[in-house]
């Protein structure tokens, strides 16, 4: 459904499909693929490697990170199988938008759970932990890093040339 959505904006360059591959790229599913997933394997693997530190208080902090990031991971999916069955969430894409939703303000929190994830993937860099992961976990990152950064770049690439 995706792909063929995809396939039609490429092949007929109306308005009209122009439209449509706007709206595929502001439904909650391609939100939640391409850039809340990413940023919940981001948040799991920070967890993880605080766990690895050994130390105590990076051990329960790290234990705190991945039950954040695995309720916001939880969340995502929700999302996503909710746009895709055609019904509106009853819930936001993370729990610190979750509670932005509580207070009125569900965008400023979800901008705030961006920045905390941007500050993850700027922790892990500058410690030195990002060399420092397993296989499978870095491959993991690569793939959310790859998936949330080509996206991020179709998606302004197609509404700059929206522009002209």
């Amino acid at each position: 459904m995706v792909n063929d959505a995809i396939t039609q904006a490429e092949t007929v360059t109306t308005p009209q499909h122009c439209d449509r591959l706007q709206r595929l790229f502001s439904r909650p599913f391609f939100l939640s693929l391409t850039i809340g997933i990413p940023f919940c394997a981001f948040k799991l693997i920070f967890g993880l490697s605080a766990l690895r530190s050994g130390t105590v208080p990076l051990t329960i902090f790290g234990w705190s990170v991945i039950a954040w990031a695995l309720a916001d991971l939880a969340m995502n999916i929700g999302r996503s199988v909710y746009d895709l069955a055609g019904w509106a969430a009853p819930f936001e894409y993370c729990t610190i938008a979750q509670v932005g939703r509580a207070l009125g303000r569900p965008t400023v929190f979800l901008a705030l759970d961006t920045l905390l994830s941007f500050t993850i993937i700027c922790v892990m860099l500058w410690s030195g932990w990002i060399a420092q992961l397993p296989a499978g976990e870095a491959y993991i990152w690569y793939g959310a890093t790859t998936l949330n950064l080509i996206s991020l770049s179709v998606v302004s690439l197609y509404n700059e040339l929206r522009r002209e």
